[in-house]
């Protein structure tokens, strides 16, 4: 899979402003797959006019994703405001030239901007692409150990991961994601905004992880797109390097937590 991260202008663009930048980025790359930063649709720091940009999954923003994903061959996951019904959801979707081929909902909703913005997700779908088994979490879901451990536990070879991190909070991309790609033996990419939206000034830091926690691709704090090559046999290498899955269940017996 030739996997590219956009790190996009965290500035207050319109919509088709944010699809045009987006593709004059990826055009003539040959990605497979491009990822975008939470609520990548409207900007994330957009106070009350997010219940406004709210839309459904298969909503006018989706509608244009999935045509340019035809013009450009790439799919792109991204993050937006998902209207379901009364409730808005931080969600973030994978759509290719096809049509959707997955979705996720945060699952857990930090203090901040987005409290009392957003119902909380279930679950975490592992989802085929490219040969690889995938996975998405949204910025503070990936944040707990458990999130990215579920994922892959439930076979995810690759975690794609949007987030809107601020330049308050640093290591998370510098250490933190690092550490669970490292502690999985998986691939993560992570896509954050650069730049500044409404006095909030993003870390940027985007960066594309492999299996051992080693940065292929990193980002600084401008716009910028990174891309790698993700395999499935690095996957495999690092986890019989590193069997931590393997040998989880043991740690746990000794532990006494029984599972």
């Amino acid at each position: 899979m030739k996997a590219g991260v956009w790190q996009s202008d965290g500035a207050d663009l319109t919509p088709k402003a944010r699809l045009a930048a987006l593709e004059a980025a990826i055009a003539g790359q040959g990605l497979d797959v491009v990822l975008c930063p939470e609520l990548f649709a409207a900007g994330y720091h957009i106070g009350d006019a997010l219940e406004a940009a709210a839309e459904r999954a298969a909503g006018p923003f989706a509608q244009a994703v999935q045509a340019l994903a035809k013009r450009t061959g790439t799919a792109v996951l991204y993050g937006y405001a998902e209207r379901d019904g009364a409730q808005v959801f931080n969600s973030a979707q994978l759509i290719g030239p096809d049509g959707p081929v997955a979705h996720h909902r945060k699952l857990v909703i930090p203090p901040g901007p987005e409290t009392g913005r957003f119902a909380q997700g279930k679950g975490c779908e592992v989802f085929e692409f490219c040969g690889l088994r995938c996975a998405i979490l949204i910025c503070y879901d990936a944040e707990f150990p458990e999130g990215p451990r579920a994922a892959a536990l439930a076979g995810a070879d690759v975690l794609f991961v949007p987030t809107a991190l601020s330049d308050q909070w640093g290591n998370v991309s510098t250490q933190v994601m690092p550490a669970r790609a490292f502690e999985n033996g998986l691939w993560l990419l992570y896509a954050n905004h650069a730049g500044e939206e409404a006095g909030l000034r993003y870390f940027g830091g985007s960066r594309i992880v492999g299996p051992v926690g080693q940065s292929v691709a990193e980002a600084g704090t401008a716009p910028d797109l990174i891309m790698a090559d993700l395999d499935a046999a690095s996957v495999r290498a690092a986890r019989k390097r590193l069997p931590y899955l393997a040998d989880r269940a043991g740690l746990l017996r000794r532990l006494g937590a029984g599972r």
